[in-house]
C-alpha cells in the first residue's frame, strides 16, 4: 500500500477520495485489533498514550496525503473522538465495535437490537429481562401476548386445565385461578341431578337434600310427575302416593288404594275397614270371623256352602 514520509521532496501521489476513506477505515480498524492486543501487555508505555500518538501520527501522515481527518464525532461506548466508521443509535454516535449488548457484551453493529431506559439490548437478553413471562411456560412472551386471569399467556398455552384444549369463541370459566372449558367446568364443578347425575345448569328443584331438573323429578317407580307438588319420599327417593304405600305394603288388597287412615291386617294383608268384605256375598267381615281360600277372604256361612 502507498506510504508517505514528510521529508520527501518527491510530490507526493494523491490517492482518490474512496481509496483514501477506505485506508483511513483499514488503519482504523488495525489501531483497534491492536488496542486488544496491547491490553495483555503489562510494561511499557501506556496503551492509551500509545494509541493516542499512533492516531496522531496517521492524522498527520493522512493530511500529508491529501486527506483531513476529521471526527465526526464522539463514541458513546470509549468517549474517544471518531474518525472512520461511525455507527448512530439511541440519538448518539459509536464506533461500531463499541455500540454493544449491555448485558452480554455481543456486537450489535450487524443485528437488530432492542432499547430499554437508553441502552441497548441483543434480542434474547432483551426478551429475558423485560418481556411478560407465559404463566404456564414462564418464558418470556416475544410476540403475541394473552392476558387472562390478571396474568400474561402465550396464546397456545392459555388452554383448559382439565382437557387441554385451546379456547374457541365460547370462553373459558375459571375456578381456583385456573381456566376450563364450559363442558369441563360444569362436569366437574356443577351441582349433580339427583334423578340423572347429569350438572344442573338452568332451572332446578331442591328436594331430598339435593337439586333436581324439574323433568327429573318424579316418582321413582312410575316415573310421573307430582302435579299437586306433594311426593313421598322412601330411601331419599321421591315416590307417588300410590307406590309409596305399595313400597311400604300399605295399599288396600280390596281397592288397591294407599291405606292412610284406619287399617285391618289380615292374612298379611292390608284393608280399608269397609272394604274387608267377603268376595262372595260382599257381607263386611269381622276380624276373626272370617276364612281364606285362595287368597280371597269369604264369611263362614259362604266359606261352608262353596267349598264343604
Amino acid at each position: 500500500s502507498p506510504s508517505a514520509v514528510s521529508s520527501s521532496p518527491i510530490p507526493v501521489r494523491q490517492l482518490p477520495p474512496t481509496a483514501a476513506a477506505q485506508q483511513l477505515d483499514e488503519l482504523l480498524a488495525d489501531l483497534g485489533h491492536m488496542q486488544s492486543k496491547l491490553s495483555g501487555q503489562g510494561a511499557g508505555v501506556p496503551v492509551e498514550s500509545s494509541l493516542d500518538n499512533m492516531l496522531g501520527s496517521l492524522t498527520r501522515d493522512l493530511q500529508e496525503l491529501g486527506i483531513t481527518a476529521t471526527p465526526v464525532g464522539i463514541c458513546a461506548g470509549c468517549r474517544k473522538p471518531i474518525a472512520g466508521k461511525v455507527l448512530t443509535a439511541l440519538g448518539k454516535t459509536w464506533h461500531p465495535e463499541h455500540f454493544t449488548c449491555a448485558c452480554c457484551g455481543q456486537g450489535l453493529d450487524k443485528q437488530p437490537f432492542f432499547e430499554q431506559g437508553g441502552r441497548a439490548f441483543c434480542e434474547e437478553d432483551y426478551h429475558q429481562a423485560f418481556s411478560p413471562r407465559c404463566a404456564y411456560c414462564a418464558g418470556p412472551i416475544r410476540e403475541k401476548v394473552l392476558t387472562a386471569l390478571d396474568q400474561t399467556w402465550h396464546p397456545e398455552h392459555f388452554f383448559c386445565a382439565h382437557c387441554g384444549k385451546v379456547f374457541g369463541d365460547e370462553g373459558f370459566l375459571e375456578r381456583s385461578g385456573k381456566p376450563y372449558c364450559r363442558q369441563d367446568f360444569l362436569a366437574l364443578f356443577a351441582p349433580k341431578c339427583q334423578g340423572c347425575e347429569r350438572p344442573v345448569t338452568g332451572n332446578y328443584l331442591s328436594a331430598l337434600q339435593g337439586v333436581w331438573h324439574p323433568e327429573c323429578f318424579v316418582c321413582t317407580e312410575c316415573l310421573s310427575g307430582f302435579a299437586g307438588g306433594s311426593f313421598f319420599e322412601l330411601e331419599g327417593r321421591p315416590y307417588c302416593e300410590l307406590h309409596f304405600h305399595q313400597r311400604q305394603g300399605t295399599v288396600c288388597q280390596g281397592c288397591g288404594r294407599p291405606v292412610t287412615g284406619r287399617c285391618i291386617t289380615a292374612a298379611g294383608r292390608k284393608y280399608h275397614p269397609e272394604h274387608f268384605v267377603c268376595t262372595y256375598c260382599l257381607g263386611r267381615l269381622q276380624k276373626g270371623t272370617f276364612r281364606e281360600r285362595g287368597d280371597k277372604m269369604y264369611c263362614q256361612a259362604c266359606h261352608d256352602k262353596l267349598f264343604l
